[in-house]
């Protein structure tokens, strides 16, 4: 059996860096275990799988090289892009069942993709110093964002770590470390963020590790901008639109859009968007 996939770059800035991710339409009749092979021989991130739906627009799922993730954000850019771009949907809105539930996604006759995330939790914070030994930052560096570093889920749960300007690339990542962290706390990976000057056309700068899930470092992240999104709306007071720059550190930077909605600063509404570059395709046999 050949599959067909779909290979397209996500959250890019002017059609270039963007984060790759791998879509498979028609996927009803895959097993998870054929999907896991499919994502390993693709080898991105996240790979999404778009099946029929009773109720929904569509359901899709969302595989990494290790197993299967209740949310993907750069996957769901990527899955609603492409079906834009090939002419299977016009641009307006839609609803995709996905294991974080039943969300809406917005297609903008541009063609920028507006997908609705979660309401925020926040599970868990972390001290300074128990981050400190994981990421290899100071703790009293940390300290001085005077900023928490909590847990926040809008479809994955994601360490919402700020550091101080210029600390953020000097970052050298050991997966080890991080994945023993993330399996014992039960999260995705770590989002470490430095904020950007006022005045900037960027909010924030953001690295993304979840090697517990088989990457490493990942250039845009999008369930984790929406949980940013909601962190900022909290503890600083920076309106309710951002605009969030990722990659860099790799090369391929991303530009990754939110907003949120607060009503008596309980947040109501996350949004997340961006564009993506050009399609490209794969065959894998099973």
């Amino acid at each position: 059996m050949n599959i067909e996939v779909t290979l397209v770059n996500a959250f890019t800035a002017n059609g270039k860096g963007g984060n790759p991710a791998g879509v498979v339409f028609n996927a009803d009749q895959l097993s998870d275990a054929q999907k896991l092979k499919i994502a390993q021989a693709v080898g991105y991130s996240e790979t999404a799988f778009v099946s029929q739906d009773d109720e929904a627009d569509f359901e899709v799922s969302f595989f990494t090289t290790t197993a299967e993730v209740d949310f993907c954000g750069h996957a769901t850019l990527a899955t609603f892009s492409t079906m834009y771009q090939k002419g299977m949907i016009t641009a307006g809105s839609y609803v995709q069942r996905t294991k974080a539930g039943l969300l809406s996604v917005l297609i903008e006759p541009n063609g920028k993709v507006v997908m609705d995330q979660q309401l925020p939790q926040i599970i868990d914070c972390f001290s300074y110093q128990a981050i400190s030994r994981v990421i290899g930052i100071e703790s009293r560096i940390l300290e001085s964002t005077q900023l928490p570093i909590e847990v926040i889920s809008t479809g994955l749960p994601d360490v919402m770590i700020p550091v101080p300007s210029g600390y953020l690339d000097a970052i050298k990542p050991d997966d080890k470390l991080i994945a023993d962290f993330c399996k014992k706390h039960q999260v995705i990976g770590f989002h470490v963020f430095e904020l950007y000057e006022q005045g900037s056309k960027f909010t924030a700068s953001c690295r993304n590790f979840a090697p517990l899930f088989g990457i490493s470092e990942e250039s845009a992240t999008g369930s984790a901008s929406g949980a940013l999104a909601c962190y900022l709306a909290e503890h600083l007071a920076l309106g309710n639109d951002y605009v969030f720059e990722q990659g860099r550190a790799m090369n391929c930077t991303s530009i990754i859009t939110a907003s949120v909605k607060t009503d008596n600063s309980r947040v109501t509404e996350v949004k997340v968007g961006g564009f993506t570059g050009s399609v490209d395709t794969m065959f894998i046999t099973l």
